[in-house]
Parts: C-alpha cells; sequence; structure tokens
C-alpha cells in the first residue's frame, strides 16, 4: 500500500486503522445520543405491547452485513457521457479506503466485492491492505463484457457463448484466473454475468449460443473449490437489445440445476421485466433451495442502479419479507449472499453507498416485525385485506431508532452522513487524487 496515506485518521493525528478519527464520530454521536435514547425507549414500549422484544431485533440487525461492490465507490456513468467527482479512487486501494469509511461508520459492510480485470492487484497485498481496516472480500465478479487492455480476442460479439472456440477458451481461463484470487482472498463464491445475445433476428442461434454458455460454465465450475458457490445473474438487455443468453430468473434456474448443487442464481433488483413481481420470485428460488444472493438497488424504467430503497422501498420490504420468512423456517441451505451494485452520477458514492446500506438494514428490521402467526391466520381464512394490513403495520414502523442504536452499539455512527461530513473525508482524498476529466459515451 502507499505509505501512510491509509493510515492516517481525519481530525486527529495519531496512526490508526480506521479512516475517520473516532474523536469526529465520537463527537457527532455525542450530539445525538440522549435523542436516540429516548426514541430507541420510546419504540421499545410500543412494540412491547406487540410482543416483540426490541433488543431481539437490534441484536439481529447488528449481525446483518452487505458487501460493498469495488466500482460502486467510483462516479458511474451514462451511454451518453460520464461526470466525474471530486476525489475519485485512482486504483482498488483508494476503494478499499474508501469502502473502510462506509464500514466504519455503518458498521454494516465488513466486505468488500472485488472486479476483475478493474480491480488486478497482487492478491497478497489486497488483502493485507484491507485486513488494516478490519475488511474481507465477498464474491469475486468476472467480466467478459467488455474488452480489457492488451486483450487478445474481443467480446463484442460474445463471450462463453461466443461461436468462435477461441474467444471462449478465453473467457473461461479469465473466470478460472477470478477462482485463483478469490482463493488467496478468502472469497468463498464468483459471480458470473455475461452481456452475450444478439441485437438482430437471426444474428445467433439461440439453441446453440446457450450449449456453448453451458458448456464453458461447466469447466468453471467444475474448476470449483470444494467450499465455493458459483453465483449466475440473468438480466434482460442491454448491451445485447433483442437476445440476452441468460435473460431471466426461469433460464438461470436451469443453469443452476444444470450445474449443481453449488450453482446458485443471483437476483438483482434491476434486471427484470417491469411489474414483474421479484418477492414470488425470490420465493421460488428459496422453495427449491437456488437462491444464492442478490444485488440490492433500486429503478424507476429499467437497469437504473439507483440507491437501494430510494424508488420503492416497500417491494425491498417485501423482498426481505420472504426472506425473513425463511429465515425463519429455517429452508434448507438457506444463506443468501447481500451485495449492492449501484451507479451514483449525481451523489458522493459513499454517502449513496452507506445510505444505500442501511436502507437494506431497514428492511430487514421491517421484516422481523411482521406478526406471522397472524399473517398465516389471515391467509388461510382469505382474508386479503387483514393480510396485507399485517405486512403494512410492520413496514409502516419506523425502525430508525432500532438502526442507530445496533450502530451505537457496534461504534459506528447515529448519523453516517453527518459524521462523513464533520470529517471532511471527500475534500481531503479530492486534495490527494488527481482530478478525473470528463468523457463522453458511445452515442451522440
Amino acid at each position: 500500500m502507499r505509505g501512510d496515506a491509509s493510515r492516517r485518521i481525519l481530525g486527529g493525528s495519531a496512526v490508526s486503522e480506521t479512516i475517520i478519527s473516532t474523536d469526529v464520530v465520537e463527537k457527532s454521536n455525542a450530539a445525538r445520543e440522549a435523542d436516540l435514547e429516548r426514541d430507541y425507549a420510546s419504540l421499545g414500549e410500543r412494540l412491547d405491547r406487540r410482543g416483540i422484544a426490541i433488543d431481539a431485533i437490534r441484536d439481529k440487525v447488528e449481525k446483518f452485513a452487505v458487501a460493498i461492490p469495488s466500482w460502486g465507490v467510483g462516479t458511474g456513468g451514462t451511454r451518453f457521457a460520464r461526470f466525474p467527482g471530486t476525489g475519485e479512487p485512482r486504483d482498488i486501494f483508494d476503494k478499499i479506503e474508501d469502502c473502510a469509511v462506509i464500514s466504519q461508520l455503518t458498521q454494516a459492510t465488513p466486505t468488500v466485492s472485488l472486479h476483475i480485470p478493474w480491480d488486478r492487484a497482487d492478491p497478497n497485498r489486497l488483502k493485507q491492505a484491507a485486513s488494516r481496516f478490519g475488511l474481507g472480500f465477498d464474491a469475486m465478479n468476472s467480466n467478459t463484457f467488455s474488452d480489457a487492455k492488451d486483450q487478445k480476442l474481443s467480446y463484442k460479439f460474445g463471450s462463453l457463448s461466443h461461436a468462435d472456440a477461441g474467444t471462449r477458451r478465453q473467457a473461461v481461463e479469465h473466470n478460472l484466473e477470478c477462482i485463483e484470487i478469490g482463493k488467496t482472498l478468502g472469497s468463498k463464491a464468483l459471480t458470473v454475468w455475461i452481456g452475450d445475445g444478439s441485437n438482430f433476428p437471426g444474428q445467433v442461434n439461440f439453441a446453440k449460443a446457450f450449449e456453448r454458455y453451458l458448456d464453458s460454465m461447466r469447466e468453471i465450475y467444475a474448476s470449483l473449490p470444494d467450499d465455493w458457490r458459483l453465483f449466475t445473474e440473468h438480466k434482460m438487455y442491454e448491451p445485447a437489445f433483442y437476445s440476452t443468453v441468460v435473460q431471466d430468473w426461469g433460464t438461470n434456474y436451469i443453469i443452476a440445476k444444470e450445474l449443481g448443487d453449488k450453482a446458485l442464481c443471483l437476483v438483482d433488483l434491476g434486471h427484470h421485466a417491469p411489474n414483474v413481481n421479484i418477492e414470488m420470485i425470490v420465493s421460488r428460488l428459496i422453495q427449491f433451495g437456488k437462491l444464492g444472493g442478490f444485488h440490492f438497488n433500486d429503478s424507476k424504467y429499467g437497469d437504473d442502479d439507483l440507491d437501494a430503497g430510494s424508488i420503492d422501498p416497500y417491494r425491498l420490504f417485501l423482498v426481505f419479507n420472504e426472506l425473513v420468512d425463511a429465515e425463519l423456517l429455517g429452508a434448507k441451505g438457506f444463506h443468501p449472499a447481500h451485495m449492492l451494485d449501484q451507479s451514483h452520477n449525481v451523489t458522493d458514492p459513499i454517502e449513496s453507498l452507506m445510505l444505500s446500506a442501511v436502507e437494506v438494514q431497514r428492511a430487514y428490521a421491517q421484516a422481523l416485525l411482521v406478526d406471522r402467526t397472524t399473517l398465516e391466520g389471515f391467509q388461510d381464512d382469505n382474508d386479503a385485506l387483514m393480510a396485507t394490513q399485517t405486512l403494512k403495520s410492520a413496514y409502516r414502523t419506523d425502525v430508525e431508532p432500532i438502526l442507530a442504536m445496533a450502530r451505537l452499539k457496534t461504534g459506528g455512527a447515529i448519523d453516517p452522513v453527518a459524521a462523513y461530513r464533520q470529517a471532511g473525508y471527500r475534500a481531503k482524498v479530492a486534495a490527494e487524487r488527481p482530478a478525473v476529466a470528463g468523457g463522453g459515451g458511445g452515442i451522440v
């Protein structure tokens, strides 16, 4: 890692394994703790009348974690243009520092998910850099949807399903490299998403392309360590706008069944047709033991990659209603991976990721409040109105005191964004990291 830059704290002079000075966090918390105690006690009394122990909910929230995508701490873009933010990370080591800030203030994001080749570096150095901040590594992500520098063969017309055997071989080898890197880092999963498909009718043979994909994936699957999982991710469209090889959850389920027990389906909340019932998809995958995990985000029109809970927080809650139901029932093999996957174009990425992590925790806490015995009774009686009101009762409960208390008890910030801004982290890194020039997109 570069010198001592990553070890300096803001607002203090001591060398530390935290990025933000504990003095800044403590000062921010001191201004809010008395109000939080009152709010927490008040909520506790109301929950007690419903037969719910608030401390038990808080304890579960404390243990709930979501991974940060390394690419999420940079500024995103569109197909038209990209407008860089200040203090953008220069490399994966800057990204780790930004992720450490999110983890420190929220106490909800202890792992980072890497994307290769974007984050390619000496794995031992990466592991050392992350461990200094108490961070671990989540699923590895391969990239065969764009061409890397000095890449021999192009993925313009596909990768794992490409008509050319040499291109498929190159894509397979890349995924095998990701597994090897992940083994050193302590990762336990590989996520594979491809942009393969077609833009014109007749461009590809649907069946042959899918069979080539399955053959490639079988080889990748065979190289997984025994304690690893393989997550396959579907997406309706983009960059392939006529047909996509892995286009929906049904195809994704077929893939997972074809490959074996370690193959599971990853659900990105933005990768579905408009108005699709995502929570029912989640239920189906749980029921048949093929839910691997999530990429949490939100959308208004398509795969927008907006902040989690920013558009449809009720849908996020309904997804977690299914997850908590499976958790409480002890569904076989149920341990889904949770990760954010967002693109931040007009906000500070660190602030957006902190708030998204909180929103995911919020949906989890609300789902824990559902009176499941009462709900089941209304379902059995076909009382649609009272069944939906039972869910609404949990959703309408303001669980912010629980989330804030969980952060306080674990050393985080009662108000992560306020503490972050008081620390002046963005201004500091902006002074250290060279400005990045803006760029145009592929459409004019």
